[in-house]
C-alpha cells in the first residue's frame, strides 16, 4: 500500500465523515480511527500474525493541499516570510545522503520547484520543494530531526 493510497482514503473518509476504516490486503492491515476533536490514530501495516500497537497518523492534508507538496503560509507580516512546514510526520534530512552537500542554506536563493530538503515517512523518501521563488532566511529543523505534520521547516523571503 503507497502513501498516495493512504492519503486517498483519508481524503474519502473526511468527505463523508466516516468515523472508522479498516481494510486488508495482501498480509497488510489497516485500520483508521477518528477520535474526537480530529486527532487520527493508525494501526500501522504489520506481517500476519503479528501485533503491532496503534500510532498516531498525520492528520489529513488540508482542503486543496497534496501531501508531495509543503503547507505554504505568511505567518510574518512584517517580513512578508513565506514558511515551508511539513505536510507529513517523519524524519528530516537537509541533504540526499550523509556528507552530502545540503540541498539548501540559509542564504542561498531558491527556484519555485526546487527541493529543499527531504522527509523519510515509513522508509519513503519525500522531497519537500519550495512553493516559489526567494532568498532562504532560516532553516528551523536540525538534520535526522522527527518533525510533525505542519512544523515549521523553512522561512524564504519571496523575491
Amino acid at each position: 500500500m503507497t502513501f498516495d493510497e493512504i492519503r486517498q482514503i483519508l481524503e474519502m473518509m473526511r468527505e463523508h465523515d466516516i468515523a472508522e476504516f479498516e481494510l486488508e490486503r495482501d498480509n497488510v492491515k489497516l485500520r483508521l480511527r477518528k477520535q474526537s476533536a480530529g486527532h487520527w490514530t493508525a494501526t500501522p501495516a504489520a506481517p500476519q500474525g503479528h501485533y503491532m500497537p496503534p500510532m498516531p497518523a498525520a492528520p489529513p492534508p488540508a482542503m486543496g493541499g497534496d501531501a508531495s507538496s509543503p503547507v505554504l503560509s505568511s505567518t510574518d507580516e512584517a517580513l512578508d516570510l513565506a514558511v515551508v512546514k511539513s505536510p507529513i510526520v517523519g524524519t528530516f534530512y537537509r541533504s540526499p545522503e550523509p556528507g552530502a552537500k545540503p540541498y539548501a542554506e540559509v542564504g542561498d536563493t531558491v527556484r519555485k520547484g526546487q527541493v529543499l530538503c527531504i522527509i523519510e515517512a515509513m522508509k519513503l523518501m519525500n522531497e519537500i520543494n519550495a512553493e516559489c521563488d526567494g532568498e532562504v532566511v532560516k532553516c528551523y529543523v536540525d538534520n535526522g530531526q522527527a518533525v510533525q505534520y505542519g512544523e515549521r521547516l523553512f522561512a524564504i523571503k519571496p523575491s
